[in-house]
């Protein structure tokens, strides 16, 4: 197992003027001593992960470069977590860790929840369904809290029926389940649930009802196929998921309401504008985990300092984010896709802002 180091100093060399560059971590392997640090434990080495664990890296590191000196920051890598994450924690431990943040999984994630006698503020980057004690914690990126957040959104507009447009993959059920369990709480109809299996005509003879909605529990490509085969007149919502580059096809996705990270669809957020972008500028699934680690940073910091209950909620690049027993919950921004560009809905639609990866010579 390889523990790789990365100083405050390091840090700020990669944070130039004109961003973040990708992170680059030494291969040399100091003399172990228990330093005071915090320690970020994520699968740099996995082929699965690697990318996501990389972007997640380069975002923590930018925000620690922001504002007041903090501990240091190690970065442990490992190639799998389902079996190497115990001894690595324990490692940072024996390390001089005074907080940990990691691991990215969810297998790993269970894993340090079951640990016992957790010592130090342990902040996981993913959602734990076992009861945990402090000082653990989890902050992660659940597509079933945007589903929830959406019905809820809906609802306040008025809307009464939903119409659900899946497929029986298990993300997708998840997003659909986790919706219509939000709508029927809110006291919402599920007029009608289809299983989209490429069949365009099974999406033929919907209710035109005026207060219904439909609700899309699939991603970009299933919706551009769909989309033109909707009504429309009935508003359509969907997750991030929705979302997926900054394409001139989105022009296809136009009118589809969502929810996203304001890093991405509210570029003068005063959280946004205070933190440094990632350079060159990733994709936009690897642009959320940038987002996801500087605001792991910025809590592991107020748990470190005693200063959670001053501080939240925490107006987060990835959202507003509250406490809820160990879990930090996010609120994503309500957003619309307006001339195939993803926007705010706080935003003059007349104007049609950039974000990084948005040419202007795009149609």
């Amino acid at each position: 197992m390889q523990r790789l180091f990365l100083s405050w100093m390091m840090g700020v060399a990669l944070c130039m003027s004109t961003g973040v560059h990708a992170v680059e971590l030494s291969t040399t392997i100091p003399t172990p001593i228990a330093v005071p640090h915090i320690a970020l434990l994520l699968p740099l080495k996995s082929p699965a992960f690697s990318a996501a664990a990389s972007a997640v890296a380069q975002g923590f590191i930018a925000a620690s470069t922001i504002g007041q000196k903090t501990l240091p920051v190690r970065v442990y890598d490992c190639t799998d977590e389902n079996n190497e994450i115990i001894a690595l924690y324990a490692q940072a431990l024996a390390s001089g860790a005074q907080a940990v943040v990691g691991p990215l999984t969810r297998k790993g994630a269970a894993l340090i929840a079951l640990q016992p006698n957790i010592k130090v503020p342990t902040l996981v980057l993913n959602t734990i369904e076992e009861n945990s004690e402090f000082p653990l914690y989890s902050f992660g990126m659940a597509v079933e809290a945007e589903a929830r957040l959406v019905a809820q959104q809906a609802a306040q507009t008025g809307l009464r029926n939903a119409i659900v447009i899946g497929s029986m993959s298990p993300f997708d059920l998840r997003m659909q389940f986790a919706f219509e369990e939000a709508w029927s709480a809110i006291g919402g109809t599920i007029n009608r649930e289809i299983e989209f299996n490429g069949d365009l005509g099974q999406l033929a003879d919907m209710t035109m009802q005026p207060d219904t909605l439909i609700f899309l529990a699939g991603n970009a490509q299933q919706a551009r196929v769909m989309r033109p085969y909707l009504p429309s007149k009935l508003p359509i919502y969907a997750t991030s998921q929705i979302f997926a580059n900054y394409s001139p096809t989105n022009f296809e996705l136009n009118g589809i309401r969502f929810v996203d990270m304001p890093w991405l669809v509210q570029a003068d957020h005063p959280a946004v504008r205070a933190y440094p972008r990632a350079n060159p500028p990733l994709p936009v699934e690897l642009e959320r985990l940038y987002a996801l680690g500087v605001d792991a940073f910025r809590l592991i910091q107020l748990v470190i300092q005693n200063q959670l209950s001053d501080a939240l909620p925490l107006n987060g690049v990835s959202g507003e984010i509250r406490l809820s027993g160990h879990q930090f919950l996010r609120s994503a921004a309500p957003a619309v896709f307006v001339q195939g560009r993803a926007q705010s809905t706080d935003a003059d639609t007349t104007e049609v802002r950039l974000f990084p990866g948005q040419a202007r010579n795009q149609p």
